[in-house]
């Protein structure tokens, strides 16, 4: 088994001061339903806001299947001190070839501010180039999404520049800002 298929197998846990990154369960659905029914946490996703605890399940499902289909590097984000998933964060492109990952994540609105998107986004980076040997982690957000701006800058990430029309998102093509880490970049103290 590659190191590759041994992530995709097992995907690990991991831990942070006031975070458990872990897998979802289908017992995350309330929590999950909570934020994903806020149209102000879908605005700048490729999802759609979930309309009832159904949308909710069907979504945890299709993570739960890439689980089993070894495709899918989804987290939840639990908060330890109320042992509530608070959000999910992904590798939603994996490119081992290129040694290349695409990041992304969603917070639930009554945690944000609090640096908890920051603290997973750290832990994933660092998981990304000591254990899955890549060279560079990207994050594309659209623009106007400044609160997601400043999350990366805060992780050491640097806007590359925007891609025009880039993506086709709910009935239009939207911008794409493209922001990155190198492994020398985190290597060096970047972080």
């Amino acid at each position: 088994m590659t190191e590759t298929e041994k992530i995709y197998a097992n995907l690990p846990v991991l831990e942070t001061e006031r975070l458990i990154l872990r897998r979802l369960t289908i017992e995350d659905a309330e929590d999950m339903f909570d934020y994903a029914s806020k149209p102000i946490v879908s605005r700048f996703m490729p999802w759609e806001v979930h309309q009832t605890a159904d949308d909710t399940k069907e979504f945890i499902w299709l993570i739960l299947d890439g689980y089993n289909q070894q495709n899918k590097l989804t987290w939840a984000i639990e908060l330890k001190s109320e042992k509530k998933m608070i959000g999910t964060i992904d590798f939603i492109k994996w490119l081992p070839k290129h040694g290349r990952a695409e990041i992304g994540y969603a917070l639930s609105p009554k945690y944000w501010g609090n640096g908890f998107t920051q603290e997973a986004a750290k832990a994933l980076i660092a998981f990304g180039f000591e254990k899955m040997q890549l060279n560079k982690v990207e994050a594309p957000i659209v623009p106007d999404n400044f609160q997601s701006q400043r999350v990366l800058e805060k992780v050491g990430m640097v806007c590359e520049g925007v891609a025009r029309q880039h993506f086709y998102m709910k009935g239009e093509y939207v911008d794409l800002a493209m922001y990155s880490i190198l492994k020398e970049e985190f290597n060096s103290g970047a972080f």
